[in-house]
């Protein structure tokens, strides 16, 4: 009888425990503490993030974003460097002063080889800012270039072969001869001195040269004739692409990802509202005038491409330029790794 007793408490026993862990899941689970939750994640701590890019189209597609960061609506601490040329900025990312740099498309690259893989190019930013400018009314088409004399910059480099690889195209090459100057104000001179001659001008020099004469206009953009050659491949005239350091990029992921999404705000409110932001072009040092800003953004071709897209107009435009000369990217194509693809704003 007491074995039998002895059993009955133990029973009970086992029942009241049984029934307190079944009262203590329901209090965890409507909201009691459950020391089993996982911790919250944590967030990265803010950066110094040293960001390059050149006076010009690469670097109006920034200025909201500037104003963002000296507003301090930003999670990292950027550090903005607009400079003259890329010469200034090739060195310093290679040192690794730099962390993020707005460079010419065939100097990423570049820049690619140099350092053997230690930068990858995260998204376009601008387009092509190339245009035909004349005051003669019967250049209406890239056709009618035939016969006649362009005055352009760049020989021996990527606007040459642009130019090359589009009169090939369009089978008119042997017609049009190519007159280069060492500079576009020089262009703007000859068209000023007599606005029946034909140039190819980049932004904001095609805005300057047109509010100086009524007389002359921008009557074909190259971007949309190298469009129409491409077809559906994807390929894209390109001016300028956004670079960053591999080791940069492997150790502040959060940071790449923030740089990206600013950006592409910040190229989406410019583009949108160039009244609104003609000035804060001026302020930073990247044009005289804000009337011309305001005029010279549209057709700057400002954008803020990533992945496949990216990947697809990038690709095209340096293997035109690789088949011209393979020294203008580098000596040969980068590899899939130059694009990072996994990035997202």
């Amino acid at each position: 009888m007491n074995q039998f007793k002895k059993a009955v408490r133990l029973v009970f026993s086992a029942s009241l425990l049984l029934a307190l862990a079944f009262v203590l899941a329901g209090c965890a689970g409507a909201g009691g503490q459950n020391d089993a939750q996982p911790e919250p994640e944590q967030k990265a701590q803010p950066v110094e993030v040293r960001v390059a890019s050149m006076k010009g189209p690469t670097s109006m597609g920034m200025v909201a974003f500037m104003d963002e960061a000296k507003a301090g609506e930003v999670e990292n601490d950027y550090k903005f460097s607009i400079v003259g040329t890329a010469d200034e900025i090739v060195p310093n990312i290679v040192k690794g002063d730099f962390d993020i740099a707005l460079v010419p498309a065939n100097m990423a690259s570049v820049l690619y080889k140099k350092t053997e893989g230690g930068v990858a190019v995260v998204d376009i930013n601008t387009l092509g800012v190339l245009s035909v400018v004349t005051g003669d009314r019967s250049v209406a088409s890239f056709s009618d270039l035939a016969g006649r004399t362009v005055y352009l910059t760049g020989k021996g480099t990527t606007p040459e072969y642009v130019m090359n690889h589009l009169l090939s195209a369009a089978g008119i090459a042997d017609s049009v001869t190519l007159e280069y100057k060492s500079e576009a104000p020089e262009v703007v001179a000859v068209l000023a001195a007599d606005p029946m001659a034909v140039g190819v001008l980049p932004e904001p020099f095609v805005t300057a040269a047109c509010a100086k004469n009524e007389q002359l206009s921008a009557v074909i953009g190259l971007t949309q004739v190298w469009d129409e050659i491409a077809g559906d491949s994807g390929s894209q005239l390109v001016t300028g692409v956004t670079v960053v350091r591999r080791e940069f990029a492997d150790e502040h992921p959060d940071a790449v990802k923030e740089f990206l999404a600013c950006h592409a705000e910040s190229a989406k409110a410019v583009t949108s509202d160039p009244a609104a932001w003609a000035q804060a072009v001026v302020d930073a040092g990247i044009v005289d005038s804000a009337p011309v800003a305001e005029r010279a953004i549209p057709g700057c071709n400002i954008v803020c491409l990533t992945g496949d897209d990216m990947k697809a107009a990038l690709s095209g435009y340096l293997t035109v330029l690789h088949a011209a000369d393979p020294a203008s990217v580098g000596g040969g194509l980068p590899a899939d790794d130059f694009y990072l693809m996994d990035v997202e704003g």
